[in-house]
């Protein structure tokens, strides 16, 4: 069987992300790893994220023989990479927010980024923000709130269109006219965050960008064995889920199936 591509994330976020590498590679096999059990990220120990991130992401790969790990979760992204990308030999694809394309199609350099709490106040994030987008103003919103509620919508089908206005009324007040989704669960809940905020703010996430990469990584590297277009015809394209939590709800079962995965299952973290 071909070498999957390993998708990451925190939660329900990164199969936004998931489904824009599909688009370009839909003959590939995936497995999706969500760390549910840690959830929300933003509100983690720097060090405690990283090791529990390399710890459990690379006893994945080993299992599965992954072709290449997006880590689709920008909170984890901005501290992880290294320290994975030093434990693996495959290549390791982060979710840098779109601070770049957002200044660059903003008319009143006016723009918002709208993420956890950690990447908020991250170097790396204030670093970007300094190179791409030093002729804009620029809103800082942090909410980890959003992250369980895009979780919720998956769950139940459901969202408390209230309280998401209330969480975006500070980027209503700020006068933005392109808010950065700078986490891979915000697409989830894109429709309500356009209905609150309305058709003059242009939401930008960074999916599509991050699903190009994959591609030219996959089309320049020698990996072996990753299907292309032209090969393995006669091979389904296979897709299973692993989260950490002790169980996932019948709506999010439910969900997963209906993206396409034939395996859901639990994996345990190191530490049990």
């Amino acid at each position: 069987m071909s070498r999957p591509i390993l998708v990451f994330d925190s939660g329900i976020g990164g199969l936004s992300v998931l489904a824009e590498i599909r688009k370009l590679l839909p003959r590939q096999h995936y497995c999706y790893l969500f760390d549910n059990a840690r959830l929300p990220y933003g509100e983690l120990d720097e060090q405690v994220l990283v090791s529990g991130c390399v710890a459990l992401i690379s006893q994945l790969v080993a299992r599965i023989d992954a072709a290449i790990v997006v880590v689709a979760c920008n909170t984890a992204s901005t501290v992880v990479l290294p320290a994975l990308r030093s434990q693996l030999s495959i290549p390791v694809v982060g979710v840098v927010p779109a601070i770049k394309p957002a200044a660059r199609i903003s008319a009143s350099k006016r723009i918002g980024l709208l993420a956890t709490p950690g990447t908020v106040k991250r170097h790396y994030t204030h670093t970007l923000i300094s190179q791409f987008a030093d002729d804009c103003h620029v809103e800082l919103f942090g909410c980890s709130e959003l992250v369980l509620m895009a979780e919720q919508k998956i769950e139940s089908g459901q969202l408390d269109m209230q309280r998401l206005a209330e969480l975006l009324a500070p980027v209503i007040a700020a006068d933005i006219d392109v808010l950065v989704l700078g986490c891979t669960h915000f697409p989830m809940i894109r429709h309500e965050l356009q209905q609150v905020l309305g058709p003059e703010v242009t939401l930008l996430d960074s999916g599509a960008a991050i699903a190009k990469r994959v591609a030219s990584l996959l089309g320049q590297s020698h990996i072996s064995n990753v299907v292309s277009d032209q090969q393995g015809q006669g091979e389904q394209p296979q897709l299973q889920a692993f989260y950490t939590k002790a169980e996932i709800g019948e709506g999010l079962q439910t969900a997963l199936v209906d993206c396409g995965f034939s395996t859901i299952e639990r994996i345990a973290t190191t530490n049990e």
